[in-house]
């Protein structure tokens, strides 16, 4: 482990789609969601304190979960959260988190990455992760990493990078989610890889890109006083967080800056993004069912996805590639294909129901 490694996990999304399991109070990554004993949040920590020390690794997430995280992460210390005080996309956070750790160690580099991804081969991904970290102590690089894609998915950004002999590639540019017919000419061109959004840098080149893409944001989070890792960073953050411009890292630096690169990997990725990821990820019965928590029978029934509380008993007849799920006081019951209402599903209910 190298004391010039860090790393900032996000962990501030809502993870509506995954309604009624993930809410606003307790969102998915604070869930096991895999049944596999550890929480999202947990499973991210672990993976990434193989390579970083525990006292080098932040949690950038929104005020209301602080107490969650310190209850998951006993390792963390409040000094390691950086608390949002209003919702804002990915790009004021990330310069919160390279002004705090540069302050701390301006020979750094950082790991980006978010709290609720699924990773199969986690070796893998520490390897890649390290080779990132050389290339951007070496150089004033960006970089990115880019998933192998394995089918024309329409719900990713993709990646074009350039041809060249070295394993890291020069970004040709970036695109938002196409459609089928294009997401499978990007597949058949070969040089198309997913945006998985996880990120490295040193936190020298990405203050200089802030610098030149975002000046204002940087006036805003950075008064020159040296005021983070002091008693008067909350205070000041609290102050000054809500008048940052609410814009992506990937709007306000990636697509703009001609530095980025990207790193093609291939270690088992799922965004764990909707409740048909997450089927995609769990183990099935013969009939392709996937259950978290139940105890089931399911007669003349395929492809479902089920999760209710531990030992709930469930039985299903003759029901088909249905997303089942149970939280507390709420029962969903959705056609798969129509995941993408679950957001509007949990809009409409919370209006309705007051939950």
């Amino acid at each position: 482990m190298s004391n010039n490694y860090y790393a900032v996990i996000m962990a501030g999304g809502v993870g509506s789609r995954f309604w009624p399991v993930s809410t606003q109070q307790y969102p998915k990554q604070f869930h096991d969601m895999l049944g596999t004993g550890e929480s999202l949040i947990q499973k991210t920590f672990s993976r990434i304190n193989q390579l970083i020390p525990s006292d080098n690794i932040l949690i950038a997430t929104n005020k209301r979960y602080e107490s969650l995280v310190l209850d998951q992460l006993p390792k963390v210390k409040s000094k390691q959260l950086l608390l949002e005080p209003t919702m804002r996309n990915t790009a004021p956070c990330i310069l919160y988190s390279a002004l705090k750790i540069h302050q701390q160690n301006p020979n750094a580099v950082m790991l980006v990455a978010p709290s609720d991804h699924w990773i199969e081969n986690e070796n893998e991904f520490l390897n890649n992760i390290k080779t990132s970290f050389n290339a951007c102590e070496k150089q004033d690089i960006l970089m990115t990493l880019g998933i192998q894609p394995d089918s024309p998915n329409t719900g990713y950004g993709y990646i074009q990078f350039e041809e060249h002999e070295s394993s890291i590639k020069k970004v040709k540019n970036f695109t938002e989610k196409p459609n089928l017919d294009k997401a499978k000419e990007f597949l058949a061109s070969g040089d198309y890889l997913w945006n998985a959004g996880i990120f490295v840098w040193s936190t020298k080149s990405i203050l200089k890109a802030f610098s030149e893409f975002l000046p204002e944001m940087v006036a805003t989070l950075d008064d020159g006083n040296n005021v983070y890792n002091t008693d008067f960073e909350d205070d000041f953050i609290n102050n000054n967080y809500k008048s940052c411009e609410n814009i992506s890292i990937d709007f306000g630096v990636m697509e703009r800056a001609k530095n980025v690169h990207v790193l093609p990997v291939n270690f088992g990725w799922n965004d764990l993004g909707t409740w048909g990821s997450l089927y995609n990820k769990l183990p099935k019965d013969e009939q392709k069912n996937a259950i978290v928590g139940a105890k089931t029978i399911f007669r003349d029934s395929s492809g479902n996805m089920v999760r209710t509380q531990n030992g709930k008993k469930v039985i299903i007849q003759g029901l088909s590639n249905f997303i089942v799920v149970e939280k507390d006081d709420v029962l969903l019951i959705c056609p798969k294909d129509d995941e993408q209402e679950i957001k509007q599903i949990a809009a409409q209910a919370k209006e309705t129901f007051n939950n």
